[in-house]
């Protein structure tokens, strides 16, 4: 996999470093064939952010918190609406491009496209063997790019260092195997055993279900034991509850028979009570008729009443609007004379207002001019930059010019040195011939110098030019400022005095309201004075009006009527109710109906006595018909048992068959026999890039079986270094930080080696992200060594680093300036 071009829209790092929405790096043209590229800028630039996205997998390690899904998300990473990721990369002689749209406006939403470069030269979707096709969604897009590139753990573990990345020492022994399995290419062997742990899962899960059966059926064998015991006797209780049943009916019949006799009593006096309840319902009917009547004279009386209430609220309704009339005039009058107040100043606002226009178009004009001059400085400093660009770069031209023709005199110096000058060896001599060469290229490297010269020499002069033209347009901004402040001075004057202009007709609508005003006033005031009368001026009630009078002398009489019929109502239904009582009075003692009711109840009673003991010799009879049957239940149920028992045996044995060909199949199995066999040429690569760059001093070995606390082997896995000076051995974990380092970016270049050399997965760039901080100096130029015996040793075409050592970015082929890419 080799990074071409990157395009970065709406991410956060770009915009904080660089100050820009989007990014576009084209690799090609700035590697340009180099070995080593640094990605070089200060603190904050935005390096790391472009390194993350420098690949085609759908994270940036060094911002992920986990590893696996859901442990980055680009939503936290993006400022945009919209946002973009457009990467060109080439893997196993094609060129793909993946296109990353992350969506934050309303809901979040993630489209990933990965296309290939047809022959015809058009961009088509990456279609899989299996059918798989980039529709656009995360996941197609993730298996499309694993089917090429292989799995996100082995590329970010072998050839992407990101920064903060785990070092091979802290990963536990589940991780390490896991990688390690993927780089020997056991997954079908994996597979094989995540099948086997599914079937023993799913068996698992059947077995607690046969289990679950088995515990029901014992614990209906309980159940039906519990009702057996608790149906003991049933046969002797049927008996017994039938004689209680014949009792209860014959206690039944006798209840039966008292409450008929009293009932043929009650009959008799039926009569006397008819008359009785005649006489009551009339006494009734006396005393609502009798109210009924008092209520309605009531009513009446109260109708009368809110007569009169309304009648006074007229008048008071009437003497109200005309006052409160009286009172929005005058209020219209105050605000008409508030109006008019501010007469004279809306006069002399129409006298000054074409001036004051005048007098901002003329400073509007000046602002113009001098926007002219700032703009024609700013266009001198953007050209004084690029010159001063242009003059930094053909003196760093002249001086690899200067160097080079120094190389070439000195290798033409060697022709008067070499021995066999003059000698018949001279034509075969190669170190001659090389002088003789340098000789031809001398007055070539002399000349680019010449030219060189003049080029600076031209742009030196330009750039004084330059710098006369600030020079002249150095006032410009501070006139703009103070012929701003003057236009707004004026135009705010000249909105006052329009805004106090527009008012004239408003002016001239207050004094014809005002006149109208007044006219109102007056012609009120004399409806005041004819329909209040004198008395009213010194805060006396009212007067009413004829008619208003009338209506209350006509409500006076009605209520006297209404009094008087009242009183009289009052005598005749008293006397009425009193003649019917009288006739109540008369009539013999009623019939005592408690004794019918205490009849009624024994019998009631006597019922309910029946039915339970009917109910109490049903049951008896059921429970004798339940044991019968509990008796077959239990048979049957001892058949199905001994079912259950023979099933969960069967599926036990095939459990444990499972669950041990599933060991073999795992991690602790057949793969950690592959590891130990691959363990050597691990240690043996790791061992070949500290031997290259470091020197004897370490060797390391990778061990798959660890030590307890017992002094028992175990699976495990730990990385062991021995000293060559020291002459100990111990596990990389407990070195310092920079050997720690060190050994760890051996171990990890070892593994991309390895994918290089054995499995057959070859990617075209390695990617490192400040892997060297804790190394000394010494160690750092080291770092740079072991770097390109990786290339060598790999067949990789180059690697990608950010260093914060300007040292070590001085070291490589090629750097990409992220503060320059700020100023473009």
């Amino acid at each position: 996999m080799q990074p071409l071009s990157l395009t970065l829209k709406g991410f956060r790092g770009i915009r904080d470093g660089l100050g820009r929405d989007v990014l576009k790096l084209d690799f090609e043209r700035l590697a340009d064939g180099a070995e080593l590229v640094a990605i070089a800028g200060a603190n904050g630039r935005g390096k790391t952010t472009v390194m993350d996205n420098m690949h085609p997998y759908l994270t940036m390690p060094s911002r992920a918190a986990m590893a696996g899904p859901g442990g980055f998300s680009y939503y936290d990473h993006v400022c945009l609406p919209e946002n973009e990721k457009d990467l060109i990369w080439a893997h196993d002689g094609r060129s793909y491009r993946s296109q990353v749209v992350i969506r934050v406006n309303g809901r979040r939403k993630t489209e990933a496209f990965l296309l290939m470069l047809a022959d015809d030269g058009a961009w088509k979707p990456v279609v899989l063997d299996d059918g798989t096709v980039s529709d656009g969604k995360v996941d197609t897009y993730t298996r499309c790019v694993e089917a090429l590139c292989g799995s996100a753990d082995t590329f970010f573990t072998s050839v992407f260092s990101a920064q903060g990345k785990r070092q091979l020492s802290a990963y536990r022994n589940a991780e390490i195997k896991t990688l390690l399995a993927d780089l020997l290419g056991q997954e079908e062997i994996r597979a094989l055993g995540q099948q086997a742990g599914e079937t023993a899962r799913l068996l698992k899960a059947g077995l607690a279900a046969i289990r679950q059966e088995q515990a029901g059926l014992d614990a209906e064998a309980q159940r039906i034991e519990g009702e057996r015991r608790r149906l003991d006797g049933a046969q002797a209780r049927v008996a017994q509850r039938l004689a209680g049943r014949q009792a209860t009916q014959a206690a039944q019949e006798s209840a039966r028979t008292r409450h008929a006799q009293l009932m043929a009593e009650r009959e008799q006096s039926r009569g006397v009570e008819a008359r009785r309840e005649q006489l009551q319902g009339e006494c009734h009917a006396v005393i609502q008729a009798g109210t009924q009547a008092i209520d309605a004279l009531k009513a009446q009386d109260q109708g009368e009443s809110q007569r009169l209430e309304r009648l006074a609220q007229r008048i008071a309704q009437r003497v109200t609007q005309e006052r409160n009339r009286g009172q929005g005039l005058q209020n219209q009058r105050r605000e008409c004379l508030t109006v008019l107040a501010g007469a004279q100043a809306v006069q002399r606002a129409e006298l000054h207002l074409p001036l004051a226009e005048r007098v901002l178009s003329l400073r509007s004009a000046q602002i113009g001019s001098w926007r002219q001059q700032v703009q024609r400085l700013t266009q001198c400093q953007a050209s004084e930059r690029m010159v001063q660009q242009k003059l930094s770069g053909v003196e760093r031209e002249a001086g690899q010019a200067a160097l080079k023709a120094e190389e070439l005199a000195r290798r033409f110096g060697l022709t008067g040195e070499v021995p066999c000058a003059g000698t018949d060896l001279q034509g075969q001599c190669q170190l001659l011939g090389d002088a003789r060469d340098a000789k031809a290229l001398i007055p070539s490297a002399q000349g680019t110098i010449q030219r060189l010269g003049r080029e600076k020499a031209a742009a030196q002069q330009e750039l004084d030019a330059l710098r006369g033209r600030q020079a002249e347009l150095a006032g410009a901004p501070q006139a703009l400022a103070w012929a701003e402040h003057r236009a707004e001075f004026a135009r705010e004057r000249a909105s006052r005095f329009a805004r106090l202009a527009a008012q004239a007709g408003e002016m001239a609508r207050a004094r014809t309201t005002l006149a109208g005003i007044e006219q109102e006033l007056t012609e009120l005031r004399t409806d005041l004075r004819a329909a209040l009368g004198p008395d009213a001026v010194a805060g006396q009630p009212p007067v009413e009006t004829p008619e208003e009078a009338a209506e209350r002398q006509q409500i006076h009489a009605a209520r006297q009527a209404i009094a008087a019929q009242h009183e009289q109502q009052a005598k005749h239904y008293r006397a009425t109710l009193d003649r019917l009582k009288q006739a109540l009075a008369a009539l013999p003692a009623p019939y005592d109906g408690q004794r019918l009711i205490d009849a009624q109840t024994s019998m009631e009673q006597a019922a309910q006595s029946a039915t339970a003991a009917e109910q109490a010799h049903l049951g008896a009879v059921r429970d004798a018909e339940a044991l019968s049957a509990l008796v077959q239940q239990a048979t049957a149920l001892a058949g199905r048992q001994a079912q259950v028992t023979n099933r969960i045996a069967k599926v036990e044995t095939e459990l444990g068959n499972w669950n041990l060909f599933a060991k073999c199949m795992s991690n602790d199995g057949l793969i950690a026999l592959a590891i130990d066999d691959a363990g050597p040429a691990l240690s043996g690569l790791a061992n070949d890039l500290l031997l290259a760059c470091y020197g004897p001093r370490f060797t390391v070995s990778l061990q798959t079986l660890v030590e307890t606390g017992k002094g028992e082997q175990k699976e495990g896995f730990d990385i062991l270094v021995h000293d060559g000076e020291s002459g100990e051995s111990k596990s990389v974990g407990l070195m310092s930080g920079g050997e720690r380092v060190w050994v760890n970016e051996c171990l990890i270049r070892a593994v991309a080696l390895y994918l290089a050399q054995h499995t057959g997965r070859r990617y075209g760039a390695l990617f490192s992200d400040e892997a060297d901080g804790p190394l000394d100096p010494e160690r750092k130029r080291m770092f740079m060594a072991m770097k390109r015996e990786v290339l060598r040793l790999g067949g990789y075409q180059r690697e990608f680093f950010v260093s914060q050592t300007p040292e070590l970015t001085a070291m490589a082929d090629a750097v990409i300036d992220m503060d320059l890419q700020g100023r473009l």
